[in-house]
């Protein structure tokens, strides 16, 4: 029995490809559903945030490229030199690091914490984990806590969404007169929102499919929510436009933005895509006045802060190393169907 991982992340793919793996948390039980009849596969788990797309599986490896094939109707050849393979102590490692936030664009943010343990959570109500996630996961979760509380991994800008902020303030200087609008109220949209509000920012308009939510996070801000049907009303307006929803496709477009255009007079405007897959078109990003940012052009941005916590990456890489050896120790003398000599084997350090 061995424990395999493999996927993309925003480190081995830019966002257009990234976009195309990713799975909404509303289609997460059916791929699960899918991952369960793969032959040789005996434990599976998906992790599908914004900047990666990752399976977790025990048993036997399948081939990644005919795998993608059989579960990506769009896979294509092209595909190929993006996808990431990792096995035994590797894929543990690798987790160990997702959980702590070191994988992270902004490293040490916290959200991809949540974001582990929920995928978690849909696997085993999904029962597609047994033994090995359950303890793999579990570990993690014990390695994320352990390291964001006895080290300043988390020191400065830690979300998408703080950076996001970051980028407003050197464009706009103060931002207490910029008029911002979040469309989405999820997690990352709730970050960024009271981001914005810590920098002074006092007219955030909140717009979401659920209007209850838009004003949830709206009161929580002090802003104002819009119903999505209105959100385009804004544009005449606007100054900064953060989206971040779970749509299946782009929701900002040039047809949208067409009928407010020219009624701005060519006043500036800034987009912030957050979304994965995007929520907004990159065509919008041509017209003149317009400055066009994603994830893949936040990471630049994000890289600026790691300087401030790679002090603390050498505690954080012993920690994770104790804590892999940990889990050998755990599995090699585990007594579950599995000989210690074949749970050493499948742990082997490369």
């Amino acid at each position: 029995m061995s424990i395999f991982c493999f996927g993309v992340s925003h480190q081995t793919a830019a966002v257009d490809v990234r976009e195309r793996f990713a799975i909404p948390a509303s289609a997460i039980p059916e791929a699960l559903a899918r991952l369960k009849t793969i032959p040789g596969l005996a434990e599976g788990l998906i992790l599908s945030t914004c900047h990666r797309t990752e399976f977790y599986v025990t048993g036997e490896f399948p081939e990644s490229q005919s795998f993608f094939e059989t579960f990506y109707r769009d896979f294509r050849v092209s595909d190929e030199p993006h996808l990431f393979r990792l096995w035994g102590n590797h894929c543990v490692r690798h987790l160990f690091r997702v959980a702590a936030g070191l994988e992270s664009m902004v490293v040490g943010e916290t959200e991809i914490f949540g974001q582990v343990k929920r995928a978690y959570e849909f696997a085993n109500g999904a029962k597609t984990t047994g033994k090995l996630l359950n303890r793999l996961f579990q570990k993690s979760f014990q390695v994320g806590k352990e390291i964001r509380s006895s080290t300043a991994i988390t020191r400065g800008s830690v979300s998408v969404g703080s950076v996001a902020v970051d980028l407003a303030e050197q464009i706009f200087g103060d931002l207490d007169g910029c008029k911002i609008m979040i469309l989405g109220a999820g997690e990352t949209s709730e970050k960024t929102a009271k981001a914005f509000r810590s920098r002074g920012a006092e007219q955030i308009f909140v717009s979401n499919r659920s209007f209850e939510r838009a004003q949830a996070l709206a009161t929580m801000t002090g802003g104002r929510a819009i119903h999505f049907a209105d959100w385009e009303q804004e544009f005449r307006d606007l100054d900064i436009l953060v989206s971040s929803t779970a749509a299946p496709h782009t929701i900002v477009t040039l047809d949208k933005l067409a009928p407010f255009w020219q009624a701005r007079r060519h006043r500036p405007l800034f987009l912030i895509d957050l979304a994965m897959p995007r929520d907004i078109d990159p065509v919008v990003g041509k017209l003149g006045g317009v400055y066009l940012y994603d994830l893949d052009s936040l990471q630049s941005i994000a890289k600026q802060t790691l300087a401030v916590r790679q002090q603390e990456s050498d505690k954080c890489l012993q920690l994770i190393e104790r804590h892999v050896e940990d889990l050998q120790l755990w599995i090699e003398r585990s007594s579950h169907g599995i000989s210690a000599g074949a749970a050493k084997l499948c742990l082997m350090k490369g």
